[in-house]
């Protein structure tokens, strides 16, 4: 007699493909709410209520799926997103295929991979019988590509309210799993001077271009690469015409940090960028966008249950730390959180995008166990 593998990953990857053939980039929020349709339909005939709460501010709906079980007590808290970068039409570019090892499409390393997985190891644990300990509830949000501007409420309180957060995020190089991720920090640099002809009339002016020449130097000069600090002058805008010493000057600055107290001190150092012209006036605005992802002890214990469990799967799981932002940085700060949990693969955000079809079992048990026994 054979017996059915619950985790085979033909049907698996048949799942996957279909989610990925739903182009969903953030900006276009018809076709996010379509694969939200589809995931909602997913559920159906499930012990699990699930609730969609709509889009505003151009965004797309988020969709909170609860298991019908231990929802009375903190539980496990899946975080997914449904949204990706790749714009509308990349499927011509990239459609799915496969090749070897590798399943090829838009968003299908992040995160559609393991946002399945962790959908399909939802279905398995419905289909046992006995219940798990804790209550399960799977948020899948439209805005995480962005930021999560319109989600990041919902996360945190779902977030507070759980025991464990599990993040379906890709695995890193070779099926590492996530444990500390830097703070994203977003900064607008505006610059006031004084406009006058550059070439009759130079003493008269005050060069806002300039003065963007000194606050970039100075912005440089915050990067340290030993202690995990980055700072990146990543846009620059400034003046109307070579013949005319320039008003105005913009700048977009990107700022990472390992820790919450390296956010602190950047932060405060960038908003409080001085001119060293004088007649020309420098106005910093922006924040932290995602809190650092420090590994705490509950995070460390969450990870070490994890490799255990990976280790009976027949796999070994190793832990890192990234300067990419996820969902997981708003729970981190108060909830054991667990990141990269999802396919491994690379290529993200790149059109040569690939998951690898050999992570999909190990991957989905591995969900499926931390269901199972996480108490």
């Amino acid at each position: 007699m054979t017996t059915i593998n619950p985790f085979d990953p033909s049907p698996m990857l048949e799942g996957i493909r279909r989610w990925v053939e739903i182009e969903t980039p953030t900006e276009a929020p018809e076709q996010v709410n379509k694969l939200a349709d589809l995931v909602a339909e997913g559920y159906r005939g499930l012990p699990a209520i699930v609730e969609r709460i709509a889009g505003h501010s151009g965004c797309g709906d988020h969709l909170v799926a609860r298991s019908a079980w231990g929802q009375d007590a903190p539980g496990i808290l899946v975080l997914s997103h449904l949204d990706t970068v790749h714009p509308l039409g990349f499927i011509e570019r990239l459609p799915f295929r496969i090749e070897g090892d590798s399943a090829f499409g838009p968003g299908i390393y992040d995160m559609k991979g393991g946002a399945y997985l962790a959908y399909h190891a939802f279905r398995r644990t419905c289909a046992d019988g006995a219940r798990p300990p804790l209550g399960v509830t799977q948020l899948y949000v439209s805005d995480e590509e962005i930021g999560s501007p319109t989600s990041r409420a919902l996360i945190e309180s779902e977030g507070r309210k759980a025991k464990y957060v599990l993040v379906t995020e890709p695995a890193r190089d070779g099926g590492k799993i996530v444990t500390g991720r830097k703070g994203v920090g977003r900064f607008d640099v505006f610059i006031k001077g004084v406009p006058s002809h550059a070439g009759t009339r130079p003493e008269d002016g005050r060069s806002a271009i300039r003065e963007l020449g000194n606050v970039i130097q100075t912005l440089e000069a915050m990067n340290d690469l030993a202690r995990g600090i980055t700072v990146n002058v990543g846009v620059v805008r400034g003046g109307t015409r070579p013949n005319v010493i320039a008003e105005e000057a913009y700048a977009e600055v990107d700022l990472r940090v390992p820790t919450i107290a390296a956010s602190d001190e950047l932060t405060a150092k960038i908003l409080n960028l001085k001119s060293r012209t004088e007649g020309v006036t420098v106005k910093v605005v922006g924040e932290l966008n995602r809190p650092p992802y420090e590994k705490s002890n509950a995070g460390a214990a969450l990870y070490e249950h994890a490799r255990t469990i990976a280790a009976e799967i027949g796999f070994d799981l190793v832990d890192t730390a990234t300067g990419g932002g996820s969902d997981g940085n708003f729970t981190a700060p108060h909830t054991a959180t667990l990141d990269g949990l999802g396919v491994d693969g690379q290529g993200a955000h790149t059109h040569y995008e690939q998951m690898y079809i050999s992570s999909i079992e190990p991957r989905a048990r591995l969900l499926y166990r931390l269901y199972q026994t996480l108490r």
